[in-house]
Order: C-alpha cells, then sequence, then structure tokens
C-alpha cells in the first residue's frame, strides 16, 4: 500500500504486480544477441531511379516537321503547316511498343529546329500554327492519354537547343523560355516519368550558358517521381554513343564532377566507375532505322541485330532506348513493327526457361 497526497492509502495496481512478477521470473536467454544488418555501400539508386532501372527497354518516338521534310536536324525555318500527320493514332504508337515488351515511350516534344508538338503560349512555331486539325492537335496530350489508359509510362523530350527561338543566345531570356515550356509540359499531361535533354548542338552555333541546376530543380519540384536523363545525369546517364553500345563493363556508379553535359567523355560514359560517388545509371540510345527522324528511304534493322543490341546493352547493366519514329502519316511503319515483334518472340524463345529459379545460392 501507498499514501497518496491527502494521507490516504490505496491498492497498488493489480496489472502492476502481474508484470513486475512476470519480470522477475523471465528465464535468462543464452541464445546470442542477434546482430545488425551491414550498413549499405553508398550510393544507393532513389526510388524513381530504381523503378526505371528495371524496367529494362523504353521507345523512343522522334517526330515533326523533319519527318515531313525529310530531314535530321531541321533548320527552324520550315513552314510550320507542313506538319500534317492525317492519320496520327497515338494509340497505334503505344499498342506497338506494349506489345513488344516496351513498358515507356519517350516524345520528341521539342526538337533542335524549335517545333513544339504542343501548343505552347509561348511560341506560335507548334502544331497551332499547322495544317494538322486544323491547328487545335496536341500531340502530347494524345499520346498522354493513350499511354495512361494502356498503362505504359510517359517521358518527353525537350530539346535545350533551339534554333527557331529569337530568345536563344541570350542566357537569361531563353533560360526563361525554356523552363516556362518545360513547366507547360509537366503541369498539362499527367504524371511524365522521365524528362529527356541533351547537350546537342551544331558547330558555330550561338554561344550561351544553360541553367541546368534550375532545371533539374523545377522537373524534380513538378514530376517528383519523374528520372531526368542527359549526358551526366543526375538520375541517368548517356552511355556515350548512338549505337546502343555500353561497355563490356558498366557500372552505375559515376562522378558526375568529372563530367559535363556536352562535353563528356564517351570511354568513361561507356564503362562507368567502379569507385564513383554518384548513381548514375547509363541509358543506351539507338534508333531501329538509320536516321531518327523517318525517312522512306531507309529500312529497319532485324530482329536479329535488335537482339545483338539488347545484350550489348540491358545485358550490360543498361536500360535500352531503341528509337522507332512514326512516319508522315502518323503512324509507326508496319516494317517496323513487324521486326519489334519478332524481336519480342526471339526474346521470349531465349529467356522462356529462368534458370536462375531452382538454383542454389549462397553468399558470404
Amino acid at each position: 500500500m501507498k499514501k497518496n497526497k491527502n494521507n490516504c492509502t490505496k491498492p497498488i495496481s493489480q496489472n502492476l504486480i502481474l508484470t513486475l512478477l512476470a519480470l522477475y521470473f523471465i528465464p535468462i536467454s543464452n541464445s546470442p544477441l542477434k546482430k545488425p544488418p551491414p550498413l549499405p555501400i553508398l550510393p544507393l539508386p532513389s526510388s524513381p531511379q530504381l523503378e526505371w532501372q528495371l524496367s529494362s527497354m523504353a521507345l523512343f518516338l522522334h517526330f515533326g516537321p523533319n519527318t515531313f521534310t525529310d530531314s535530321e536536324w531541321g533548320t527552324g525555318r520550315a513552314d510550320p503547316r507542313v506538319f500534317n500527320p492525317t492519320r496520327l493514332n497515338a494509340s497505334q504508337w503505344v499498342h506497338a511498343a506494349k506489345s513488344a515488351g516496351f513498358n515507356r515511350v519517350i516524345l520528341t516534344a521539342k526538337h533542335h529546329d524549335g517545333f513544339c508538338l504542343w501548343p505552347s503560349e509561348y511560341t506560335d512555331y507548334s502544331v497551332k500554327s499547322s495544317e494538322w486539325k486544323n491547328g487545335t492537335g496536341d500531340v502530347v496530350a494524345e499520346l498522354a492519354l493513350a499511354a495512361k489508359e494502356a498503362g505504359v509510362d510517359l517521358g518527353l523530350y525537350l530539346s535545350p537547343w533551339d534554333r527557331h527561338e529569337p530568345s536563344y543566345g541570350k542566357t537569361l531570356e531563353y533560360n526563361e523560355f525554356y523552363m516556362a515550356q518545360m513547366a507547360e509540359l509537366l503541369t498539362r499531361y499527367g504524371e511524365i516519368k522521365e524528362v529527356w535533354l541533351d547537350g546537342a548542338k551544331g558547330e558555330g552555333e550561338k554561344d550561351m550558358e544553360y541553367f541546368f541546376d534550375s532545371w533539374f530543380s523545377l522537373i524534380h519540384q513538378l514530376q517528383p517521381r519523374a528520372v531526368i536523363f542527359s549526358d551526366v545525369g543526375p538520375d541517368t546517364r548517356w552511355i556515350g554513343d548512338e549505337a546502343g553500345v555500353a561497355g563490356s563493363t558498366c557500372w552505375s556508379l559515376f562522378n558526375r564532377s568529372d563530367a559535363k553535359i556536352g562535353g563528356t567523355d564517351p570511354r568513361y560514359s561507356q564503362g562507368g566507375d567502379p569507385h564513383g560517388h554518384d548513381w548514375v545509371p547509363a541509358e543506351c540510345d539507338v534508333s531501329i532505322r538509320r536516321g531518327w527522324f523517318w525517312h522512306a528511304s531507309e529500312a529497319p534493322k532485324s530482329a536479329v541485330e535488335l537482339l545483338d543490341l539488347y545484350y550489348k546493352s540491358v545485358g550490360r547493366n543498361c536500360l535500352l532506348l531503341l528509337n522507332v519514329p512514326p512516319n508522315s502519316l502518323g503512324l509507326i511503319s508496319a516494317e517496323d513493327i513487324q521486326v519489334l515483334q519478332e524481336f519480342s518472340e526471339l526474346r521470349k524463345s531465349i529467356f522462356s526457361y529462368n534458370l536462375a529459379e531452382n538454383a542454389l545460392v549462397s553468399a558470404s
């Protein structure tokens, strides 16, 4: 019994007595204490990076005025009315990707010519000045809807180099322009899983500074689950060539401070760095045809060639980004779809039996 402040007494709680007795009679275990798990070896991938890396393949879609002018790098002076894909079907693009085993599509929302595949409020050089749907169309919106309905991730490429925009070359003005367009793309079309940009620029082009850190901050703010691709990351890096081939050993570790966008050492990018301080896995971009945009004179690579690229990219710890450009009708060409299906069937026949499923694995 104990006294309270009024000098009265009250019984000790029965539960308290039982608890004390239980603690007193608990036998001392002879088993050793559990050892805590080891600390991880840094750096570690972020959740979006890990999701991206496990997906293994994405489909690139180069599309724009170049498709109609038989060009690769447009001048920015092509008449916007040439863009008129009379049978455009974004659902067909997505179905072609998904049925062949690709779970992400990335569209050139703006290539180097500056033409925008969405009706940007910051320039008239876009679909709103084209013949397509009398200027009321939006390619990005149609692809975003098709991808969402099919359960396929969407990525967008916004070229930093813009050969049409008058403010290009004026550092402050153009960075404001670029970020305004980026904000349009990242706030109008739902979830974006990858933002793709590069340092491509022709010789003798206007010199100016890109505010990459500000761009990356904006992207992470507006689309926190998106990975950012550039020559050096921050989330995924360029492999250093456009052949789709990684180094025979390709580390996800990398030192971003040792490289810069538009000036990377291809050998360093292809192999990564076993002692790197940053986790920046590589992406291998290559086109199914010789060019990046569709040209009637070009034929696709064979399924066997794609399989070889698969081994030299996905098989070497990278993601394969295969460009399959829509044609001037706005469709993936039948010959390209046939190759994609043959490529898919080859992979299924080779990997249908999981050799690791019943394997005995041990680790020290």
